[in-house]
């Protein structure tokens, strides 16, 4: 260990110190959000799974956004935000300049991104010297819903109504092929009450109790998969890249609650109600979201 090493890594650290606090600032102008996601915050709202082992790998820095125990010690870059952690910081990063070999980081994985275990100053140094990969140890949690590198703390209300939408229909069992992904806010939870609503009025029909997963099956196959098929076939999306088929499967009932309320009755099955639906927009002059079209 030489003292040139010890003078770049202070160096270093209070280069990594003044880059947080710029990013800090910059974070409270823009309203981005700077902070490194918490794997219990992330765990709790996703009904993470529990850990299986995966082995050493080389692990993408970038794909490295979230901590268990030490999201507030460090920026989403992984940058120092405490004065506390100078030690630390500065020894691993002596060991880098002299080439001292340190044991892999251990990582938990969810979906796309990994949250630190074990070793967040050698995550953090590591990135600070331009590195793109660490080794770590990972291990691998199970997750309902795709994970991505830019998810952040809004994101999560979204990606936790799917969780508690797909664990109380088992639609991911029942219809693998099936991915619904609602933008609209409330929209999961309006699903569900499709759901129901569905499974009552089948209990009707049939005169009988109708279980719950045939309840989701039938409506699945019967009432949105129709108005998807529709709503896919048109050309009425490409005029919304920021949509899914579900949001238009949403706006599609609506209009059809619409129809029922103005004794339009010959208008009740789903796919003719999208293909009314569509024709209606492509009569429209202006290029407005559905939800906001004139009704006819």
């Amino acid at each position: 260990m030489t003292d040139l090493s010890s003078l770049r890594a202070q160096a270093d650290f209070s280069a990594a110190r003044a880059k947080a606090l710029f990013r800090e600032l910059a974070a409270l102008v823009t309203g981005r959000d700077n902070k490194l996601l918490a794997f219990e915050t992330v765990r709790e709202k996703l009904r993470v799974g529990g850990p299986i082992y995966r082995g050493v790998q080389a692990v993408r820095l970038d794909q490295i956004v979230g901590s268990v125990n030490r999201y507030r010690d460090f920026d989403r870059a992984f940058l120092p935000t405490q004065a506390h952690t100078a030690d630390r910081w500065r020894k691993i990063s002596r060991a880098w300049y002299d080439e001292v070999s340190l044991p892999p980081v251990l990582l938990y994985k969810v979906g796309e991104i990994y949250f630190v275990v074990d070793g967040n100053h050698r995550v953090s140094v590591a990135r600070e010297q331009g590195q793109e990969y660490i080794d770590a140890e990972v291990r691998e949690c199970e997750v309902k819903v795709p994970v991505t590198p830019n998810l952040g703390p809004d994101d999560l209300e979204e990606l936790g109504a799917k969780v508690e939408f797909l664990e109380r229909t088992r639609l991911d069992d029942l219809r693998p092929a099936a991915d619904i992904t609602v933008t609209i806010l409330g929209g999961y939870a309006r699903m569900l009450e499709h759901v129901a609503v569905h499974r009552y009025f089948m209990g009707l029909d049939f005169r009988r109790d109708v279980a719950e997963a045939e309840a989701v099956e039938h409506w699945y196959d019967t009432v949105y998969s129709p108005v998807t098929r529709v709503i896919r076939a048109s050309a009425v999306m490409q005029a919304f890249p920021n949509r899914t088929e579900a949001d238009f499967y949403l706006w599609v009932l609506d209009h059809r609650h619409y129809l029922v309320s103005q004794g339009k009755a010959n208008l009740v099955e789903p796919g003719q109600v999208a293909e009314e639906f569509v024709r209606l927009y492509f009569r429209q002059t202006t290029l407005r979201p559905p939800s906001e079209l004139p009704r006819t």
